[in-house]
């Protein structure tokens, strides 16, 4: 027992779950906006906190199963990067075995989470569609072996988070354009960020063999390729503002912030370079998600009073 409490406390630092704040607020988002559609401009908040609950378990298992597997898929490539030579697997502090267990419970919790919503609240889509979605989001650490399209690859999971909660309160929802918009923001958003976290591992990469956007087209060439990227998220979220039943003033407000805030974020690595990332990739796109997620649910909440 201690020994898997020691393992867990180690993949929980090594994984970084605070990170999960990069994508829940846009889960949160997203299943709100679907209870919104299901309730024809109102939420029952009672019956919405059960759902809600499980949206958040699921996401949650299944951002920890995609990390621990780009972990375990990469623990030979970072243990030749300085950078990431002390991450778990490489330095030993964590048994290749422990993690492959922890992926798996992590990927059974995932499922059975999305099983609950076919036996509670006959949704049957979230267990038919979370497999695939598992695939998916745990190949990411292949696709750096053979294209620079890989940060896409790992926006695309990140952007399956506001789909599935969508579909796992009211798949309808999934009609209109809104929450499609939505998740191409967070698809270009994150890609975009991921771009500027490779710029760590240019020479490394470019040395064993690996893709990036980086890697492939410079830094000057990568960091026009991540603002472009930033550029078409705004206006996405700006699309979400004028195509969403509910959203008002506030989401408004927050596609204003978020365009300062990818602003900073691109000044701050053309003034710095790589030296400030811990306020770069986790400080400003942390406040995006949480700007982001809270206009939009405070929003709606106005709208359904």
């Amino acid at each position: 027992m201690t020994t898997a409490i020691a393992a867990a406390r180690v993949i929980t630092e090594d994984i970084k779950l605070a990170h999960s704040v990069f994508a829940l607020p846009f889960a949160v988002l997203a299943a709100s906006m679907a209870a919104f559609h299901a309730g024809d401009g109102s939420i029952d908040w009672r019956d919405f906190a059960g759902p809600l609950a499980m949206v958040i378990g699921a996401m949650v298992m299944a951002r920890t199963a995609a990390m621990l597997a780009n972990r375990i898929l990469d623990h030979r490539i970072d243990a030749r990067n300085p950078r990431t030579a002390g991450r778990a697997i490489p330095s030993g502090r964590l048994p290749l075995s422990a993690a492959i267990t922890a992926l798996v419970a992590s990927s059974i919790g995932f499922l059975a989470i999305c099983g609950l919503f076919g036996l509670l609240r006959d949704n049957w889509w979230p267990l038919i569609l979370g497999l695939p979605v598992l695939g998916w989001i745990t190949a990411y650490g292949l696709f750096k072996r053979f294209t620079w399209f890989c940060h896409l690859w790992l926006g695309a999971s990140l952007a399956l988070s506001p789909v599935a909660a969508a579909i796992a309160i009211d798949p309808a929802t999934l009609a209109g354009p809104p929450v499609w918009l939505l998740a191409g923001m967070v698809l270009c958003w994150v890609a975009g960020f991921d771009v500027i976290y490779a710029l760590q591992d240019v020479e490394v990469d470019r040395r064993d063999g690996l893709n990036s956007i980086p890697a492939r087209f410079g830094v000057d060439g990568a960091l026009m390729i991540s603002r472009g990227l930033h550029v078409a998220a705004v206006a996405c979220l700006y699309a979400v503002a004028r195509t969403q039943p509910g959203f008002g003033g506030a989401f408004l407000a927050a596609v204003v912030l978020v365009t300062g805030l990818l602003v900073v974020e691109h000044a701050t690595v053309r003034q710095w370079g790589t030296t400030r990332m811990a306020l770069t990739f986790v400080t400003l796109n942390g406040l995006v998600s949480i700007v982001v997620g809270i206009a939009g649910i405070g929003d709606l909440a106005v709208a359904a009073s």
